[in-house]
């Protein structure tokens, strides 16, 4: 392992906690693929996994308040142009973004932890809960419970496939694959799911 990666894993736990706060700000890597190769690479044993699972959460979690403060600084329409400017360079859709908001100001709680589970929505959503200005406390508690269960699934299968004997650059390729699918469909369902409701209510009308 070369290359700066190797370098900033080099500080140890600090550099690990710099790579997973920086994801959050920057989604490059994105996180399951940092979590499975930290999971391969950096955990010798279980005591070491559950310290690289501490520090990626409280990272994770550290990013997650920059942006909740970032947005309760801006307001909610600084921030719904900003994602309108730069959310394509991140593949987040305006349009998206839009409707995960809207959804928060019903069910905050419950959109702030699965929020957690989604791919690049995971690092803006917190903008718009900060720029809502949205109850501090419930939000950070679903987005640390998120963030710890999200951490965990994918520091554990690479801590599992680098004792498995298998090639973990095939299975973590699949499962970063099966990974961009469960997305994929996310945002369909999230797109078209209202018109498809609303067809089959005419029809059955």
């Amino acid at each position: 392992m070369t290359g700066p990666l190797s370098a900033i894993l080099g500080f140890g736990l600090f550099g690990v906690f710099c790579l997973a706060f920086t994801e959050k700000i920057l989604p490059v890597p994105p996180s399951h693929v940092l979590l499975l190769f930290l999971g391969m690479t950096a955990a010798p044993d279980g005591f070491t996994l559950a310290i690289l699972l501490v520090v990626t959460t409280l990272a994770s979690f550290s990013g997650c308040l920059v942006w909740y403060g970032v947005g309760r600084r801006i307001g909610f329409d600084r921030a719904d142009r900003l994602i309108e400017r730069a959310g394509r360079y991140v593949f987040l859709r305006p349009a998206t973004y839009r409707k995960l908001g809207q959804a928060y100001r019903r069910k905050h709680v419950r959109v702030s932890l699965l929020a957690q589970f989604i791919p690049t929505v995971r690092n803006y959503l917190p903008i718009a809960a900060g720029a809502l200005c949205l109850p501090a406390l419930p939000f950070a508690i679903a987005t640390l419970l998120g963030a710890t269960i999200w951490n965990a699934g994918f520091l554990l299968t690479g801590y599992l496939l680098h004792g498995s004997g298998q090639d973990s650059f095939t299975v973590g390729l699949r499962i970063i694959i099966i990974v961009v699918a469960l997305e994929t469909t996310f945002m369909l369902a999230l797109r078209y799911g209202p018109a498809w409701r609303r067809r089959i209510r005419l029809e059955r009308g």
